[in-house]
């Protein structure tokens, strides 16, 4: 994570940064348990550079470092928030102040309500909104999202929690509306099931969703080495979607354009 911190600076192109990241975490012994999501200001999730989607950072941006690493299936799910250029910003004080104090919530027999309550009223006692559809969650091997789900905002979720379960707690504020919007494209994907399809290429993308990235989300830019075509590459992931072959993750926007800060920590309870 310290690593990553580092790379986030103006002028920095995505693509670089999610590929470094990404090469140290197999340097270090791990995989990646999702591609590294780097989501600029109102882009909340799901964001992944390709090629033809990257980005070189302004001073001012608000970044999202999401990384997810499994060793053997077992997953961590971390992320923090960089303002380029920036010592900080109110907004991810207000984030990482709500995770620290949920996190001290965290033990064996509390409802999942009881954590929802306190991120959300530590978010508005900032003057911010806890974005609405977006949740921590439990984690299992070769699944990152497990039950528990865990809102940002107050509700009636009486599940408690386990000793020796492993969750995320992920906290998403922004000072729009508190709600995301899917928007187009799509970069990452993951495998639901075997389907029968026309072309090649879907078959190998199938192929290498199921046996290489194990059934875990994995982006497009990483079948690049595999499928040289842009044009067969986008035909065959659009192939393998509609046949319901894979699951597609498209990116996540704060529907009023408000900005976004994402704090996340990995716990075994």
């Amino acid at each position: 994570m310290e690593y990553a911190r580092k790379l986030v600076r103006k002028e920095r192109s995505l693509l670089v940064i999610a590929e470094e990241v990404e090469k140290k975490i197999a340097e270090l012994g791990g995989k990646p348990a999702f591609p590294v999501n780097l989501s600029v200001n109102e882009v909340a999730a799901h964001f992944t550079p390709d090629v033809d989607r990257d980005y070189e950072l302004k001073e001012g941006d608000l970044v999202k470092v999401d990384v997810g690493i499994h060793v053997d299936g077992y997953i961590c799910d971390r992320a923090f928030t960089v303002c380029v250029g920036k010592s900080t910003h109110p907004m991810i004080k207000a984030c990482e102040n709500a995770l620290k104090k949920a996190l001290k919530k965290v033990k064996p027999g509390v409802k999942v309500c009881e954590i929802s309550e306190v991120v959300e009223e530590e978010v508005r006692k900032n003057g911010y909104v806890p974005i609405i559809n977006l949740c921590g969650h439990g984690l299992e091997r070769y699944k990152t999202h497990a039950e528990p789900t865990i809102p940002n905002v107050k509700n009636n979720i009486t599940y408690e929690l386990k000793e020796g379960e492993a969750i995320a707690i992920e906290v998403f504020v922004t000072d729009g509306s508190g709600w995301v919007k899917e928007s187009r494209p799509s970069l990452i994907f993951r495998f639901l099931e075997e389907k029968f399809t026309r072309s090649p290429e879907a078959r190998k993308i199938l192929s290498l969703a199921k046996e290489e990235f194990n059934g875990l989300p994995f982006a497009k830019r990483w079948l690049r080495k595999h499928i040289q075509s842009n044009l067969k590459l986008e035909l065959a992931l659009k192939e393998l979607v509609e046949v319901g072959a894979l699951k597609e993750y498209p990116i996540l926007k704060e529907e009023s354009s408000g900005l976004v800060a994402q704090a996340e920590e990995t716990v075994i309870v």
